[in-house]
């Protein structure tokens, strides 16, 4: 777009002359015109490569390139200019540089109503033609942003108790530098999971802000956070996606009440029982969170107060201990009701029935008495224990003689509690298969004993099995086939190695050890279990090699294992052929008829396969 042309350059050839004419008698005709600046408006498009033309100065301003002398055009900034364009300084050609013109970095604080523009001032020389040309560049913008988020992740909090179509801006929206179409257009949702939607509002000044919008009802407790991807999309064709984590955490609300996991609840107190034992613990619960799920327990206001002085209901956490002393005269059985008290809400209701067992003189218990060693509650068992080896006595004391004991075992393992002989109350504790310490070090039993009336004593035991040297170290293989081609330099590593030992400590530790058969020649690290042979082997002397390696632990007594290793030496063409003598000599009898047999020529070559095959020839 040309806004003015200069009139005296808007003629050719002869024109000109009648112009220099001019000058001597009405010099202010041409100079008057030169002095006036001309404006050239040119438009492209941000991102274009080196060596676009923009738009070509001379032509636009109907310049005669057959002028004498010739034009020259110069920029008034090259520094500045030249960052983006190239001028011809004899055509008047400009071009774009090698820096690609991005309009959001040249115009940053540039809006849609304003356009982004690269003014240069270009010179017309030489000063006989002088003027000032004001070319302006419009950089028009391209779709070559895409929309971004000022974070990776948005967290936005919604209450459970939200009514359907209750809306919540997203603050965080994105950023997309491009302009109009070329800008955030929309915003949508990966995945809405059914309860969510997603809207957006447009402001006074055209900026776009998403509203998440709930659809369905929530529940905290079902899920208390949603994690999908919110997407920006511009209008480009094809348009550009920004993403980032939206989390939509759901806020608790008091929305729920305590619930006791056991409406009814049994509970036996022995008459020995101690004052300020725990007698039960009564659990209730309230999936809300914080403030919304504290519970508080208390008595029903119908609970006798003498029941409430026997028995301590501890308000915070539930549980019941006995208050007073257990007399003769205190009553059998108790039931009372139990209330679990949530802010807002109606009580939860348990009830809990006691029943107290009288006792006999001196606590009942379980006496033990170990045969196998024993320290700290601790029994120590070899591996090599045989089967139905006692480990220990158990007596269940101070047990009225009309009461039937039931005493039994609870642990895994390889052991029986049993009564023993025709004793009452005693039980002998024996191991009932072999035991094996690679497979199980240690166990913990107890011992139960109950009665008729719902008593039950317990004792704990712990078995610790003592490892032995039961274990032979195992080779990988048991027979080792190796290689190696003759004349070997020395020294030459053959194979490594590897025996193990499931016991443990030393008596796991493996040394390896030649055999007796072995020869001379090879050396054998007794702790990295490296073969090697220490000099240059000769086919030719001897071809296969067998001898066996000992792999012993550091037990007591030391098991060993042995593997056979089988060295072949292969053959390499180190030998040349030779004749068996030195010199033939065949006699032929006259008259012997053509291609008759004279004498066999014996050649030797120490060599195997083709490096020993002879060709001979005369």
């Amino acid at each position: 777009m040309i806004n003015k042309k200069h009139p005296c350059l808007s003629k050719r050839g002869g024109i000109w002359g009648l112009c220099i004419l001019l000058l001597y008698t009405s010099p202010l005709c041409c100079l008057g015109n030169f002095n006036k600046a001309t404006e050239l408006i040119y438009k492209i498009k941000e991102g274009l490569p080196r060596g676009t033309l923009i738009g070509a100065i001379g032509v636009d301003l109907n310049l005669d390139f057959n002028a004498e002398p010739p034009f020259l055009f110069n920029l008034a900034q090259k520094k500045v200019s030249e960052q983006y364009v190239t001028l011809n300084n004899t055509t008047g050609e400009l071009y774009t540089s090698a820096t690609e013109i991005d309009r959001e970095t040249l115009c940053s604080d540039n809006s849609e109503a304003k356009a982004c523009v690269l003014s240069l001032d270009v010179l017309l020389l030489p000063q006989q033609y002088f003027q000032l040309i004001k070319v302006k560049v419009v950089i028009e913008d391209v779709n070559d942003n895409r929309p971004k988020f000022p974070v990776d992740e948005i967290i936005l909090t919604v209450p459970e108790n939200s009514p359907i179509n209750a809306r919540y801006a997203v603050e965080q929206s994105a950023v997309d530098p491009d302009l109009g179409l070329h800008g955030v257009q929309t915003y949508w949702l990966v995945n809405d999971f059914g309860v969510f939607t997603l809207d957006v509002e447009e402001n006074d000044g055209g900026e776009l802000t998403p509203f998440l919008i709930v659809t369905e009802t929530l529940d905290r407790e079902t899920q208390a956070e949603y994690i999908t991807d919110i997407i920006a999309e511009d209008g480009g064709t094809p348009p550009l996606l920004g993403a980032a984590t939206l989390k939509i955490h759901i806020l608790d609300v008091n929305d729920n009440c305590p619930k006791f996991t056991e409406s009814h609840l049994n509970i036996t107190v022995h008459g020995n029982t101690s004052k300020g034992a725990p007698l039960a613990r009564l659990h209730a619960y309230d999936p809300d969170l914080g403030a919304n799920a504290q519970i508080s327990y208390a008595y029903s206001e119908r609970v006798p107060k003498d029941t409430r002085s026997l028995f301590y209901l501890d308000r915070n956490t539930g549980v019941i201990k006995l208050a007073g002393k257990i007399e003769s005269g205190t009553a059998q059985h108790y039931r009372f009701t139990v209330l679990a008290n949530g802010p807002g809400c109606i009580p939860a209701v348990a009830t809990v029935t006691l029943n107290i067992v009288k006792m006999l003189s001196g606590p009942p218990a379980i006496l033990s008495r170990y045969i196998a060693p024993e320290k700290d509650g601790i029994v120590y068992l070899k591996e090599s224990e045989p089967q139905f080896s006692p480990i220990a006595f158990y007596t269940v004391k101070n047990v009225g003689s009309n009461q039937n004991v039931d005493c039994h075992l609870e642990g895994n393992g390889p052991f029986r509690l049993s009564p023993y002989q025709l004793i009452k109350n005693e039980y002998l504790l024996e191991t009932t298969e072999a035991l094996d310490y690679e497979t199980t070090q240690e166990f913990d039993l107890i011992i139960v004993a109950n009665n008729s009336q719902g008593l039950v004593i317990k004792a704990f035991l712990k078995i610790q099995i003592l490892d032995e040297n039961d274990n032979a170290p195992v080779f990988q293989q048991s027979i080792v086939e190796l290689t190696i081609e003759e004349n070997n330099p020395p020294n030459t590593f053959l194979t490594q190695f590897q025996a193990t030992d499931q016991d443990s400590d030393s008596r796991g530790e493996v040394i390896y050890l030649l055999g007796g058969d072995a020869p001379g020649i090879f050396e054998l690290d007794r702790v990295t279990g490296v073969l090697i042979v220490t000099t240059s082997l000769d086919r030719e002397e001897k071809e296969t090699y067998r001898f066996i390696v000992r792999a012993l632990d550091q037990g007591t007594p030391r098991r060993e294992s042995i593997a056979t290793v089988v060295l072949t030496v292969q053959d390499r063409n180190d030998n040349s052929p030779r004749f068996i003598n030195k010199d033939f000599t065949f006699f032929v009898p006259e008259n012997f008829p053509g291609y008759g047999e004279i004498g066999v020529l014996s050649v030797r070559d120490a060599d195997a396969g083709e490096n020993g095959w002879v060709h001979c020839r005369l």
